[in-house]
């Protein structure tokens, strides 16, 4: 058998349940690739883009997420994702907006725990950039 079973999950939904040939996941300790047959794990993921192959040969679909954990098994990749766009749906000006906004916050010299969730609003959407830069650029 050449494909696994995908599910993509966030808090409110399941936003995809398929069958998949190869889907590369952005791994805290790096990125990691899943096929069927795969060894069992559970993996903490970064901010960053999941890429899945539907088939062998397929187009890839590549889907934004903001952190969470993948559970892998032989025959099923589960990504429990805090957040999840499509690539393609990511707004670039909003995103540079964002960051433009975030930096100011972060130079007016807050208590150090407002300055560490700003950093990391900050460090989530320099990924969403990043992403959507790549989506630009393919």
């Amino acid at each position: 058998m050449d494909t696994f079973n995908f599910e993509l999950v966030s808090p409110d939904r399941k936003l995809m349940s398929e069958s998949a040939f190869q889907v590369t996941i952005p791994g805290e300790d790096g990125t990691f690739g899943v096929r069927a047959g795969h060894m069992s794990l559970v993996a903490s993921i970064r901010p960053g883009v999941i890429e899945v192959v539907p088939e062998k040969g397929a187009p890839t679909q590549k889907i934004f997420i903001s952190g969470g954990f993948a559970d892998v098994t032989a025959t099923n990749c589960t990504v429990l994702a805090e957040e999840a766009i499509k690539v393609a749906d990511l707004d670039m000006p909003a995103i540079e907006s964002e960051i433009k906004s975030l930096s100011e916050d972060m130079a007016s010299g807050r208590d150090p725990i407002e300055t560490a969730r700003i950093q990391r609003r900050l460090d989530l959407a320099k990924a969403k950039l990043a992403a959507a830069t790549d989506k630009r650029a393919a």
